[in-house]
């Protein structure tokens, strides 16, 4: 989001719509895994067991904020079957409500999303100062955060803990990458413990110096979140060559499309599926290729009347892709 920072949008977007965007930016969905990628470690994905036996979905990403019955009734007027989570606080007072309104409208909850604490702006500048588990800063408060997320998805049943780590270094030997990968592999760590797989929602990092910090962090619960707009709004990559080296640890998908940043200062334009860079038709096809079976969640970064068209205009879109 260019103008709004996501977490303040999440936070305010939950009352007439209930419709929320991710964090800017299932268990292993897609088929096979890579080998080790260092002399050291040995990275194998987990897969679930019943993961390959379900189809492509579609879902979108919410902002329950205290009152889950109305913000996932959205998504089951809007005929979704899956939901990526985010609330504000991890209350566990939150936990009944939010597993009633999920097995109410047979909702399934993909992931939870994470985002904070502290502050995050999503440009060149600030931004690899602010976002994830990069910063030292606020390192050891998120940490915290992302354990006392993993608690509260564990309770409401989730499978998955997804969050951006931030911008990564991509020299391996810079300190602050050491650094980095020992904070990832704790958190990642701890939601194994909790029976979860943790995921990264790519943007900030070129995809094989995420492929290179998954190797290093060496867990076997690691995935992706494909945000295929992300690739390109922080001029990382274009997703179509990105898929070929991320598909097999690809765990879920966020459809939202997306220009290319063209102020240095600036990241890319978040825009209407249909309306940008990313090719759908051929990510589609190439997931199918490689069995992915997880969700397609919708995410679309503006407010008002319009997103929910928009919303209501890519489901009819990826619906066709689908099949």
């Amino acid at each position: 989001m260019m103008r709004l920072n996501r977490r303040k949008f999440l936070q305010s977007s939950g009352g007439a719509l209930a419709i929320g965007v991710g964090i800017r930016g299932a268990a292993l969905a897609s088929g096979g895994a890579r080998p080790a990628f260092s002399e050291t470690t040995s990275f194998i994905p987990a897969i679930a067991a019943d993961e390959g036996k379900k189809p492509l979905r579609l879902g979108l990403i919410i902002n329950v904020g205290k009152d889950p019955d109305a913000a996932l009734s959205k998504v089951h007027e809007l005929g979704m079957p899956t939901a990526q989570i985010f609330v504000d606080e991890f209350e566990m007072n939150l936990v009944g409500p939010l597993r009633q309104s999920l097995e109410k409208y047979q909702i399934e909850a993909t992931s939870l999303v994470v985002g904070g604490p502290g502050k995050e702006v999503w440009d060149f500048y600030e931004g690899p100062l602010t976002i994830g588990l990069v910063p030292k800063a606020t390192r050891a408060a998120r940490i915290a955060h992302l354990k006392k997320a993993s608690d509260f998805a564990k309770r409401c049943g989730m499978i998955a803990v997804q969050t951006h780590c931030g911008f990564i270094p991509e020299n391996p030997n810079d300190p602050v990458y050491a650094e980095t990968v020992a904070a990832i592999r704790e958190v990642a760590t701890y939601c194994k413990r909790n029976g979860q797989n943790f995921r990264y929602e790519t943007g900030q990092e070129t995809p094989i110096t995420l492929v290179r910090a998954m190797g290093d962090v060496g867990v076997d619960n690691q995935g992706v979140n494909f945000d295929l707009a992300n690739l390109i709004l922080y001029g990382k990559a274009n997703p179509v060559d990105a898929i070929e080296l991320l598909g097999p640890y690809v765990q879920g998908i966020h459809a939202k499309d997306g220009v290319w940043p063209m102020n240095p200062r600036q990241l890319g334009e978040e825009v209407a599926i249909g309306k940008g860079k990313v090719d759908f038709p051929r990510i589609i096809e190439r997931l199918k290729q490689l069995n992915y079976r997880g969700a397609v969640t919708i995410e679309r970064e503006i407010s008002g009347p319009q997103q929910l068209e928009d919303v209501r205009a890519a489901k009819m879109y990826l619906e066709k892709l689908i099949g």
